[in-house]
C-alpha cells in the first residue's frame, strides 16, 4: 500500500478510536454528563397546617361587631361553624385549628406590609400560606395615591421570595383582589350604605360621591378598577412562576356577591356569609387535582 494511503488509514483510526475501544467521544460525554430535568414538586391537596397573611378581610374586620377584628369568622383560619373556614375544612375542629393555623394578617395592611408578614408566617413552618392583599392599595385618598403597579409587584415578589427561600416545599394560595367597582354597584343604591361610606371615609377612591354619575367621578372609579385588575395580573404572573403557588384565577374578583355578603356595619368588608364564600373558593382551588 502506498505510504499516503497508509497515513490516511492511521489518521482515520485515531479519529474513531474513542468509539472502537469503548471510550466515549466528546458528544457522548456531554450527553452522559447532562442530568435529567428535576420533576416539578407535586401539589398536596391536603395540607395539615395553614398560615394566613393579608389585610382586614382575612382578619374578618366588622364581620361580627363594629370596628373590630373577628378572627374566629375569618375565611382562612376561623373557627366559626357558620363560616366553615379553609382551616376548618382542611384541619378539623377548633383544637386542631388552634394548634396548626395562624392568622398573621393585619387590618389596614397594604402589599408593602406583606414581606414582614411572610417572614412571620414562615417561622411557623406551615404546609400552606394563604395571601389576600391589595384592596387597601387601591383604596387611597386619591387616585394618585394608589400603590403603583410596579411597587405592588416588587413587594409581592419579595414576600414570595421570603416564603420560597425559607420554606422550599410550602404551598401558597393567592386570592385575587375583590372587585371594588362591583362593591360600589351593589351598595350605591342604598341610602344607608352611602351614608356609612361618607361618614367613615371608606375607600375614597372608589366610594366618594357614591351617588354621583358625572364623567369625572365615573372616570375615577374606572381608574381604580383598572388598577385592581393590574394588581391581579401581577399576582397571577408572580404566583404562576412558582410551581407550588396557586392563584385563584380571578375567582374572588369575579364573584357576584350581593348585599348579603357585605358587613351591615360598614358596607365594605365581608359579612360572615361573605367570609364563608371566600373559604369555599379557596378550598375548591387548594383541593383540586
Amino acid at each position: 500500500m502506498p505510504l499516503a494511503a497508509l497515513a490516511c488509514c492511521a489518521l482515520l483510526a485515531a479519529c474513531t478510536s474513542g468509539a472502537s475501544d469503548g471510550s466515549e467521544g466528546p458528544r457522548q460525554q456531554a450527553a452522559a454528563s447532562a442530568e435529567p430535568e428535576p420533576e416539578a414538586p407535586a401539589w398536596n391537596p391536603s395540607p395539615r397546617s395553614v398560615a394566613a397573611i393579608g389585610d382586614s378581610i382575612t382578619r374578618a374586620f366588622d364581620a361580627c361587631s363594629l370596628l373590630s377584628d373577628c378572627p374566629e369568622a375569618s375565611w382562612a383560619t376561623g373557627t366559626d361553624e357558620s363560616v366553615d373556614s379553609l382551616a376548618r375544612q382542611l384541619l378539623g375542629g377548633e383544637g386542631d385549628i388552634a394548634a396548626h393555623a395562624w392568622n398573621l394578617a393585619e387590618s389596614g395592611a397594604t402589599v408593602a406590609d406583606l414581606p414582614a408578614q411572610a417572614a412571620a408566617a414562615v417561622a411557623h413552618e406551615p404546609d400552606l400560606i394563604t395571601v389576600l392583599i391589595g384592596a387597601n392599595d387601591a383604596c387611597a385618598d386619591d387616585v394618585a395615591d394608589m400603590t403603583a403597579t410596579g411597587d405592588f409587584r416588587a413587594a409581592f415578589t419579595e414576600a414570595m421570595g421570603t416564603i420560597r427561600e425559607e420554606l422550599p416545599t410550602a404551598e401558597v394560595y393567592v386570592a385575587s383582589v375583590p372587585d371594588l367597582m362591583h362593591l360600589w354597584e351593589e351598595g350605591s343604591g342604598s341610602l344607608m350604605a352611602r351614608a356609612v361610606w361618607r361618614m367613615a371615609d371608606i375607600c375614597p377612591t372608589m366610594l366618594n360621591g357614591a351617588g354621583d354619575e358625572d364623567e369625572a367621578t365615573a372616570g375615577r372609579r374606572t381608574a381604580v378598577r383598572e388598577r385592581v385588575e393590574e394588581y391581579n395580573a401581577v399576582l397571577e404572573e408572580v404566583c404562576g412562576a412558582d410551581a407550588l403557588c396557586r392563584y385563584d384565577g380571578g375567582a374572588v374578583f369575579d364573584y357576584p356577591f350581593t348585599s348579603r355578603h357585605i358587613s351591615d356595619w360598614d358596607w365594605f368588608h365581608p359579612s360572615r356569609a361573605g367570609q364563608s364564600e371566600l373559604a369555599a373558593l379557596a378550598y375548591e382551588e387548594i383541593t383540586r387535582d
